[in-house]
C-alpha cells in the first residue's frame, strides 16, 4: 500500500458491505471511500486499493497464509471487472466463444456452468476470447467483446466430467483447489482481437430434457443482463443509469436467447452443438423488435 495509507489518519466512508449467510462469520467483502479512493477488503485479509480513475491499483494480503497467486485471482476477475466499470465499461458475468470471426457471450451467476462449457469449446476447436469477465466496448450501433486472458478456470468436478476421472490442470494458487486451463497450449486457440457481439445466451437451470435453447420475453431481457454485469454494486445513479441505457442498446443489436443446459455433465457436448445450431438459425434471420 501507498505509505499515506499506512501512516496517515484516514477518514473512511462505508459504501458496501457483503455478508455471509453465517451471521457471526466475517464479511465476505467491505469497501470504503477513503479520499479518492476505493478501499477493498477480503474476507481473508486481501485488500485493494483503487483510485477514482482507475489508474492505479495497489494491494496487499497475508503472507503466512495466502500467495500472490491468490491475490491474482481477485485483481483479475473483481478487481479488474470494478477498474473496468469505473472507466465506463460494462462486464458480463460471461463466457465468450469465438464463431465464424463473431462473439457469442455465455451469462450466467457463479455455478452456473460458463467455465465448463467455454472449455468444452475450446477442445472442440472454438477460439475463447474471455472467460468470467466479459467487457463490452461500445461502438455506437454495435459492441466488441475485448480478449479477456487466455485461460479457463475450472473446479475439480468440472475438469472430472470434461477429461475424466483420472485427469489433473495445474492449480491456480496453492491454497485453493481450482485449477486452469491453459489456451496458450498448442491445442487450443485463443483470441486476441475484439470480435463483434453477436449473440448472448443465458444459462438456466440444468434439467433432464436438456439441452434446449429458446426465446425470452422482452420484458425479461433487460432484467436478465443486469443481473449478471460485473462489479455493479458500487454503482452511483449516473452509472446505473449509464449501463441500463448501455445494455437497452445491446439489445437493440443483439438477439437473446435461454438456455437450458442437460443435467448430466458428460453431455456438454450436446449443449455445445445446440448453441452452434441455434446461432446459425438466429444469425440467418432479421432480428425481432
Amino acid at each position: 500500500m501507498p505509505p499515506w495509507f499506512e501512516n496517515e489518519p484516514l477518514t473512511r466512508e462505508l459504501r458496501f458491505v457483503r455478508t455471509e449467510d453465517d451471521p457471526d462469520a466475517r464479511p465476505r467483502l467491505i469497501v470504503w471511500s477513503v479520499g479518492d479512493h476505493y478501499h477493498l477488503q477480503y474476507a481473508d485479509g486481501t485488500q485493494f486499493l483503487v483510485d477514482n480513475a482507475a489508474t492505479r491499483v495497489w494491494a496487499t494480503w497475508p503472507r503466512e497464509t495466502l500467495t500472490l497467486e491468490d491475490t491474482a485471482t481477485y485483481l483479475l476477475g473483481p478487481i479488474m471487472g470494478f477498474v473496468l466499470l469505473l472507466r465506463g465499461f460494462i462486464s458480463l458475468h460471461a463466457c465468450a466463444v469465438a464463431v465464424d470471426d463473431r462473439a457469442i457471450a455465455i451469462v450466467g451467476p457463479a455455478g452456473s456452468g460458463k467455465s465448463t462449457t467455454a472449455a468444452a469449446f475450446a477442445d472442440r476447436g472454438f477460439s475463447i476470447l474471455a472467460e468470467d469477465v466479459v467487457t463490452l466496448q461500445d461502438r455506437g450501433a454495435s459492441f466488441l467483446v475485448q480478449p479477456g486472458y487466455p485461460s479457463i478456470r475450472l473446479w475439480p468436478s468440472s475438469v472430472e466430467a470434461l477429461y475424466g476421472a483420472t485427469a489433473t490442470l495445474p492449480k491456480l494458487t496453492p491454497t485453493w483447489d481450482k485449477c486452469y486451463l491453459d489456451l496458450t497450449q498448442e491445442k487450443y486457440e485463443f483470441q486476441q482481437h475484439p470480435l463483434p457481439l453477436s449473440a448472448i445466451y443465458l444459462l438456466g437451470e440444468r434439467q433432464a430434457h436438456g439441452p434446449i435453447v429458446g426465446d425470452v420475453v422482452p420484458a425479461e431481457r433487460l432484467m436478465s443482463l443486469v443481473a449478471n454485469t460485473y462489479a455493479t454494486y458500487l454503482m452511483d445513479k449516473t452509472m446505473r443509469a449509464r449501463e441500463f441505457e448501455i445494455l437497452g442498446r445491446v439489445l437493440e443489436s443483439v438477439p437473446v436467447r435461454r438456455v437450458t443446459p442437460h443435467s448430466d455433465p458428460a453431455r456438454i457436448g450436446e449443449l455445445c452443438r445446440t448453441l452452434i445450431e441455434d446461432f446459425g438459425c438466429i444469425t440467418s434471420q432479421p432480428m425481432e423488435r
